[in-house]
C-alpha cells in the first residue's frame, strides 16, 4: 500500500477534488460554449466554399488553410493579446472570451471541411427536387440538404468534438481555470505531477469514453440515413 501512496496519494487528491469538479465544470462549458460556435462557423464556411462568387470561397479556403498550419496555442495568443477593443464591447477580450472563441474558430475550419463533406454526399436529384417545388437556394440547404449532411457525418463531428475538448486544455496558458488547470494546481501547491496530472488524464479519459460512446450511437443510429 506504501508504494501506491508513494506513486499516486489517492488521499491529496481527495482533497483537491472540489478543484477537480470545478475545472471538469469549467472545461465542460468552455467546449460547450466553442462547439455552437465552430458548427456556426463550420455551416457557413463549408457553404461559402462551394459557391462558385470567389468573393465567398476565396476567403473561405484562406481561413480554413490558416487555421490548419498554424498551431493553436499561437491562435490563442493572437486572439487574445492581439485584437484591440472590440466596439460592441467598449474593451478587450477577457482570458474566457479570448479562449472560447480561439478555440471555436480553430474547430471551425475542421467542422467545415467535415459539413462540406457532408453537403457535397447528397444527390443532386434531391436537390432539383426541392427546386421543383420552388423552394430558395436558402430554404433547400435548411429542409433538405443541411438536415441529411449533418445526419450523415454526425459520427466524425462527434469525433472532432472530443478534439476539441483535449485542445480546450490549452487556454490554461493564458490564465483560465479548467480542469488542466486543477492539475497544474496540485503540482504547484504539493509538488505532486503525478497526483495532478494522471488524475487530469484519467478526466479526459472519462470524457473520451462518453464520446466514444455517443460516436458508436450516433453510427448505429443514423447508419441507414447515410444510404
Amino acid at each position: 500500500m506504501d508504494w501506491i501512496l508513494d506513486f499516486y496519494n489517492f488521499r491529496v487528491v481527495a482533497q483537491y477534488i472540489p478543484d477537480f469538479a470545478r475545472g471538469l465544470g469549467s472545461t465542460a462549458w468552455i467546449s460547450l460554449l466553442a462547439l455552437v460556435i465552430s458548427l456556426s462557423v463550420g455551416t457557413v464556411v463549408a457553404i461559402m466554399r462551394m459557391s462558385a462568387n470567389q468573393l465567398l470561397w476565396r476567403p473561405a479556403a484562406a481561413y480554413v488553410q490558416a487555421i490548419r498550419s498554424t498551431p493553436l496555442l499561437i491562435q490563442i495568443y493572437v486572439i487574445y493579446f492581439t485584437l484591440p477593443a472590440l466596439p460592441l464591447l467598449g474593451r478587450r477580450l477577457d482570458e474566457l472570451e479570448g479562449g472560447i472563441i480561439a478555440l471555436g474558430l480553430n474547430a471551425g475550419a475542421y467542422m467545415s471541411e467535415i459539413i462540406r463533406a457532408g453537403i457535397e454526399s447528397i444527390s443532386r436529384g434531391q436537390v432539383e427536387g426541392a427546386q421543383s417545388v420552388g423552394m430558395t437556394y436558402l430554404q433547400r440547404m435548411r429542409y433538405v440538404v443541411l438536415p441529411q449532411a449533418i445526419a450523415r457525418v454526425a459520427p466524425t463531428l462527434l469525433g472532432q468534438t472530443a478534439v476539441l475538448i483535449k485542445d480546450s486544455s490549452l487556454v490554461s496558458f493564458i490564465g483560465v481555470f479548467e480542469l488542466f488547470g486543477a492539475g497544474l494546481l496540485v503540482y504547484n501547491e504539493r509538488l505532486m505531477p503525478n497526483e495532478g496530472y494522471l488524475t487530469v488524464a484519467a478526466c479526459y479519459l472519462a470524457i473520451y469514453a462518453v464520446m466514444l460512446s455517443l460516436t458508436g450511437y450516433a453510427q448505429r443510429r443514423l447508419g441507414g440515413t447515410a444510404g
